[in-house]
């Protein structure tokens, strides 16, 4: 871990200028070339590590904006960004609108698999691509769950007779896309890298993981199954104690962790001005939020803090009675997939497809290391309405603040039915981003989404 972050730190300089700070900016990069770059194995394998350096940037403060911001779990006293997506009044010039990051890592990575078999043509070479496809799939998922329609860039910009100007493509073809980069990554990255890589660099597990997550936000329930019975077949993945639950996020590199973004005392995060500040927090757990426990239920202390009538702070990423004040950066990990979240995804798939048993069956393993009883198709509906609501339920519990919620309740059509009384939201149509205002000034061809014109 310590060579990777290493190699990371020496490209930070060298990529800023390599590849393009904003891939739909109207001036051409004709001061990187690719070809020039790309001359050995060794460097095709430090231009894949580029790629996982964006994503730090990508998700140091946006994977709980984007996931949580506009949901129900959370409360702010802040304005700004968390201020904003409470209260769903979005605009063109909030940070968060801002798609530019991902497009970095999207650019990056479309380097990278034009390059890298032109230097490394053996097994190495096609799983160094397999991660680059995969880190590309993940920014446009990203991007096709805020923003819905985007524009879809599948090749390097190094010429001016290339396209400046690209305009939105139908997300569901970007999602097509995803689904093949994902596909193809699932069978040509390595099983295992060995130690820590195997959490903060993509593996089949990791590629199907995600493809799991992709084919759920589709409503594909079939492939969903069969990818996520990969994944809990797979011997890296187990689920932690108790005892050790808060370790997934306080130390990272757990068994139960999938896939993570590696940050250290140099490359840092926001999780302590999200979560971890008290009164001066970005966000609290909402009353919704904390009425929704179960009696008995171990997570609760976890995740934040009990001892008080008025919650401020979330330690869910900082362990049990954290109360540091200070606002300096996070080094801590941060997890965007692991274990637990798919086995409540192949419930929810199997439940769909009608096999209700073998769903509640995955459902109580979650159940049972929270302390809970398990639930019965007759407990289910008497507690929650369906077994689908209590999958629903668990899922927020369970995977609390780690930047899903938003998104269930978008993929399960949920959104306005939870939130209208909250916010008021109730137009399809804004479910999505608005466009940042910077993208569409520079393009053309860039129309904003219809909620927001």
């Amino acid at each position: 871990m310590q060579k990777i972050e290493k190699i990371i730190l020496g490209l930070i300089v060298l990529l800023s200028v390599s590849c393009s700070q904003d891939i739909l900016d109207k001036e051409p990069q004709s001061s990187f070339s690719a070809q020039g770059f790309y001359k050995t194995t060794s460097d095709a394998q430090a231009g894949v590590y580029g790629i996982y350096e964006s994503l730090q940037s990508n998700y140091r403060i946006n994977f709980a904006y984007w996931g949580e911001g506009r949901a129900d779990a959370i409360e702010t006293n802040h304005s700004g960004d968390p201020l904003i997506l409470r209260q769903n009044t979005l605009n063109k010039t909030m940070n968060s609108a801002q798609w530019s990051s991902l497009y970095e890592t999207i650019s990056r990575a479309n380097y990278a698999i034009k390059y890298v078999p032109e230097v490394s043509v053996d097994e190495f070479g096609l799983q160094l691509v397999g991660q680059a496809r995969a880190l590309r799939a993940l920014s446009y998922f990203y991007a096709v769950r805020v923003w819905g329609d985007v524009p879809l860039i599948l090749e390097p910009y190094e010429s001016v007779d290339q396209e400046l100007f690209v305009p939105k493509t139908d997300k569901e073809l970007v999602l097509d896309q995803i689904v093949e980069d994902l596909q193809y990554a699932a069978e040509n990255c390595r099983d295992s890298y060995g130690g820590e890589r195997d959490r903060v660099l993509i593996t089949q597990g990791g590629a199907n993981a995600l493809l799991t997550q992709v084919y759920m936000w589709r409503k594909d329930y079939q492939n969903a199954n069969a990818t996520a019975d990969l994944v809990l077949n797979n011997s890296l993945y187990s689920l932690v104690s108790m005892a050790d639950w808060s370790k997934i996020f306080t130390t990272g590199f757990s068994n139960e962790s999938i896939f993570e973004v590696g940050y250290n005392e140099v490359q840092t995060n926001a999780l302590r001005v999200l979560y971890a500040l008290g009164s001066d927090s970005d966000y609290y757990p909402s009353e919704r939020f904390k009425n929704s426990f179960e009696d008995n239920d171990l997570r609760k202390s976890k995740i934040y803090d009990t001892t008080v009538v008025t919650t401020r702070k979330i330690w869910k990423f900082f362990g049990e009675g954290f109360s540091d004040e200070s606002a300096d950066p996070s080094s801590n990990n941060i997890v965007l997939a692991r274990l637990a979240d798919i086995i409540l995804l192949k419930a929810e798939a199997l439940n769909k497809l009608g096999q209700t048993d073998e769903a509640l069956e995955l459902l109580n393993r979650i159940r049972t290391r929270a302390g809970l009883e398990n639930l019965d198709q007759a407990s289910a509906i008497a507690n929650y309405g369906d077994v689908d609501s209590a999958i629903f339920h668990e899922r927020s519990i369970e995977l609390s603040f780690e930047g899903h919620r938003w998104f269930d309740l978008v993929r399960t059509d949920r959104a306005i039915e939870i939130m209208q009384p909250i916010n008021g939201l109730s137009d399809p149509a804004n479910l999505v981003w608005p466009i940042h205002e910077d993208a569409i000034n520079r393009n053309p061809n860039l129309e904003q989404n219809s909620f927001y014109r």
